[in-house]
């Protein structure tokens, strides 16, 4: 499937490095988007395979060969000494277009003796994302429900071997390779806890009590998850306030089939689109403002914000995320806005009508999906 948006982010990448590094979940489509990338301008290597291995022993001659504009890395880090192979690429051939691809950061693995400083530019690859689901011919409930890797999105039915085959490949192939974890059954009692949780506080404390690890053991591989983009740790968002949480991160896991899966939710319920929906909002928000933290807010009262971005030196964006509008009592946003006043207040739902403005308890919120915000958030 064409994601031109994801073209877009790679061809901006290259406008101010010669490497771009796409990384993703794995399953994600990176490879796809790489062959994709122009009919007969891309010199594509499977780096999985023994015969990349071969023609990469001299890079210089490599690189000397090739004849077309664009050279694409795939699986990257599979290669020896991956980081020599890059850097003599960007260095001795500067008109070359160079796409390297990993499931990971590329400071993860150890053969990164050099992370390429100033030669790169990172793109993170999301699952389906709310603005490509026409390209895909999906509706938002099927995609909450299948989640946004392509081949589960566009499976007929939902296969649950799918989701267990993808995270015994995850350990094998990601975790094993790059972090030298053994343990896989503590690992993956984690990760289904995780998906279990997900879209809540981590108290790890007593995650580690529950799965019967330590917390050092927890932390490592919480790293790793968040390292290879299993899941994305929201930190909150405080500016001294004595009454504002200031430590407990919540943790989303990477895609909302996965979640579905783990709760055993078949099918989804009424009740069930919510919190589903907030991780489709949360990958919007990284995928179109890759430059800007994204928090959430809660007080020692129990108010909470689902998502706050810092901009400027006193302004804060505070977006509320609803399936049905119609939830929104504002009672959390008061008590933000009474803590936090300057910033753009936003409910964002999944409905296709333009985009409109409410009051709620003295609060404008402008309510819209989550193309409002790549529309309307001003830069930092």
């Amino acid at each position: 499937m064409d994601r031109p948006f994801w073209r877009y982010r790679i061809e901006q990448a290259w406008r101010e490095a010669p490497i771009a590094w796409l990384s993703g979940p794995r399953r994600v489509g990176k490879t796809t988007l790489a062959r994709g990338l122009g009919a007969g301008e891309v010199r594509f290597l499977n780096c999985d395979l023994p015969s990349a291995h071969a023609m990469l022993r001299d890079p210089e001659l490599f690189f000397r060969d090739v004849r077309t504009p664009i050279v694409v890395f795939d699986e990257v880090h599979q290669l020896a000494d991956p980081s020599r192979v890059l850097k003599i690429g960007a260095d001795e051939f500067p008109d070359l277009r160079i796409l390297a691809t990993g499931s990971s950061t590329l400071a993860a693995s150890h053969k990164f003796r050099d992370t390429l400083t100033g030669r790169k530019r990172e793109v993170h690859l999301a699952p389906v994302l709310w603005t490509e689901l026409g390209a895909f011919d999906a509706s938002i409930q099927r995609r909450l429900y299948h989640g946004g890797l392509p081949e589960a999105l566009r499976s007929e039915a939902k296969q649950p071997t799918f989701y267990r085959e993808w995270m015994d490949s995850f350990f094998a192939r990601d975790i094993q390779r790059l972090f030298g974890f053994r343990d896989f059954a503590r690992f993956d009692s984690l990760l289904e806890h995780v998906l279990r949780q997900s879209g809540g506080q981590l108290e790890k404390t007593r995650a580690a009590a529950a799965l019967g690890i330590s917390r050092v053991t927890l932390e490592n591989h919480l790293r790793a998850l968040e390292i290879t983009h299993a899941v994305t740790i929201v930190r909150p968002f405080h500016r001294g306030g004595p009454q504002e949480i200031v430590r407990q991160p919540k943790v989303y896991a990477f895609d909302t089939g996965f979640v579905a899966y783990a709760r055993g939710w078949d099918p989804l319920r009424p009740e069930d689109l919510g919190i589903l929906w907030e991780h489709v909002v949360l990958e919007h928000l990284h995928a179109h403002l890759p430059d800007r933290r994204v928090h959430y807010w809660r007080d020692k009262a129990g108010h909470e914000v689902d998502f706050v971005i810092p901009r400027g030196r006193d302004a804060v964006d505070a977006i509320e995320c609803k399936w049905d509008p119609a939830e929104l009592d504002g009672r959390s946003l008061a008590a933000f806005r009474a803590r936090h006043p300057s910033g753009a207040n936003y409910l964002i739902t999944p409905q296709v009508t333009p985009a409109w403005t409410r009051r709620v308890g003295g609060l404008e919120i402008r309510v819209g999906n989550p193309s409002l915000i790549q529309a309307t958030t001003p830069a930092p």
